[in-house]
């Protein structure tokens, strides 16, 4: 009989902050493919770790069936590419004049030795070449994760571990990477583990299931027996009070023929809209269509607004006035921050950051703001989480973290890029209720971007679709 291709056995880490609620035992046999689900915090991401030798055991025995480095991880958190690139700042993507010498998409995938053939199907079957030319660190999260993923398959891994693949994805590049995924779950020699936080996105071509709750590995379970938990009622919500009167404007945002270009290629083209005082909208369109661009604009973090008709808060851009005068009335989360934000700091002055649209906490927060800040973290749910480092934080618990920074200083504008991405159900439905109570209040406009319309609040009234340009 083969032997086992992972073996986990009565797994202890070494590590008390990361360690397991009992011993974990995991094991993935010949021809299998593997999901392992939880809630946000149950110990997804800690059991990957593990499994990758990334974490030490002071009991147990982790074994191999394939050598060690031919098992790849794609992770969420993924930087742009910063093993090769160097160092990724948040707003670096915006700052042409930082992205000159930035290794592009086709070069870093050409330094791969692949077979031909099926570096052509995979460049095909996720549209991968209209992107070969352009800097890795200009690709929106959507291109990222598609980059990702055909980097990791063209390394020829006899095992690959992907963390929440389909987050960030339009639903086409969805459909198309399940199709993908299929296909590659028929290949001899290529095994998937699926790390998923929603029950309901386990493929068919999955074969067992681990589900993992209170910091407790499950039993392995069949995938025919596997029976997803159901989708729990949305919560009662109760809000910390409000700390601002409503701004007085009749526009949160106006933009006028605004028309976006790096290098040869068209971002924006000639982009009119106007965001009224109070308005919910819904940002929409496929991948690398200028999502992410529009908002950096709105946001202040894209120098291009200065040479744009744009008025932001009743106030023409370029007017004498400081980013940090806008960024006072805009709350925002994005995948694109969550990547950047990674600060050795406790989860409370995460939040409190907010207060001064800060990647850090570089200035002393008042005690008022403290207790803000806490109060926003009861109300997404992780208020027992706020004196732990924000690093050692799950990846759906860091999002959460960051949700609060942003509603924290009660801004006028949420901007709010993804928000659910890496949330389970319970999670997802408590962030659309806390979402929907803060729209009620006077004068609060919000900006949302989802692939997914059922992720979208009910607050929601108007729509914006953008189109891809070439």
């Amino acid at each position: 009989m083969p032997d086992s291709v992972i073996t986990l056995e009565n797994g202890l880490l070494s590590e008390a902050a990361f360690r397991f609620a009992e011993p974990a035992d995991f094991r993935m046999e010949p021809g299998e493919h593997i999901a392992v689900t939880g809630p946000n915090g149950s110990g997804k991401t800690t059991l990957v770790e593990t499994l990758l030798g990334r974490r030490a055991l002071c009991g147990g025995r982790l074994r191999y069936g394939v050598p060690g480095g031919n098992i790849r991880y794609i992770a969420f958190h993924e930087t742009y590419n910063r093993a090769e690139d160097g160092e990724y700042y948040y707003q670096q993507r915006w700052n042409s004049c930082d992205n000159e010498n930035a290794p592009r998409v086709g070069e870093l995938l050409g330094l791969l030795e692949s077979d031909a053939g099926l570096r052509d199907e995979l460049y095909d079957l996720l549209a991968i070449r209209p992107m070969l030319d352009k800097p890795v660190i200009l690709l929106s999260s959507g291109e990222l994760r598609k980059f990702q993923i055909v980097r990791m398959l063209l390394t020829r891994a006899e095992v690959l571990i992907v963390d929440n693949p389909f987050i960030g994805l339009d639903t086409a590049a969805r459909g198309l990477l399940n199709e993908l995924l299929r296909r590659l779950a028929g290949m001899t020699g290529l095994q998937l583990i699926l790390v998923l936080s929603s029950e309901e996105d386990i493929p068919p071509f999955i074969t067992h299931v681990y589900r993992l709750e209170n910091r407790k590995v499950g039993p392995k379970t069949p995938r025919a027996a596997f029976r997803p938990r159901p989708v729990p009622a949305p919560p009662a919500v109760v809000l910390p009070p409000a700390e601002n009167e409503p701004l007085r404007c009749t526009e949160t945002v106006r933009l006028r023929g605004v028309t976006i270009r790096y290098g040869d290629r068209t971002i924006l083209d000639s982009l009119d809209w106007t965001m009224r005082s109070g308005e919910k909208w819904a940002l929409a369109g496929p991948n690398g269509s200028g999502k992410s661009t529009l908002l950096s604009l709105i946001s202040a973090d894209n120098p291009q607004a200065y040479a744009q008709d744009i008025v932001l808060f009743g106030r023409q851009r370029g007017t004498g006035e400081s980013i940090w005068e806008i960024k006072r009335h805009i709350g925002y989360v994005s995948s694109e921050m969550h990547r950047s934000f990674l600060k050795e700091i406790p989860a409370v002055r995460m939040v409190a950051s907010g207060y001064f649209d800060s990647l850090g906490l570089y200035e002393t927060p008042t005690a008022a703001q403290l207790a803000s800040a806490g109060a926003w973290l009861e109300t997404f749910g992780i208020g027992g989480s706020a004196g732990r480092s924000f690093l050692r934080l799950s990846s759906g618990e860091q999002r959460l973290v960051l949700l609060a920074r942003a509603f924290v200083k009660d801004p006028d504008l949420l901007i709010l890029d993804e928000p659910l991405n890496g949330l389970d159900a319970a999670n997802k439905e408590r962030v659309r209720a806390i979402i929907d109570a803060f729209c009620a209040r006077p004068g609060k406009s919000l900006i949302y971007v989802s692939h997914y319309e059922t992720d979208l609040p009910s607050c929601i009234g108007r729509r914006l679709e953008l189109r891809r340009n070439g």
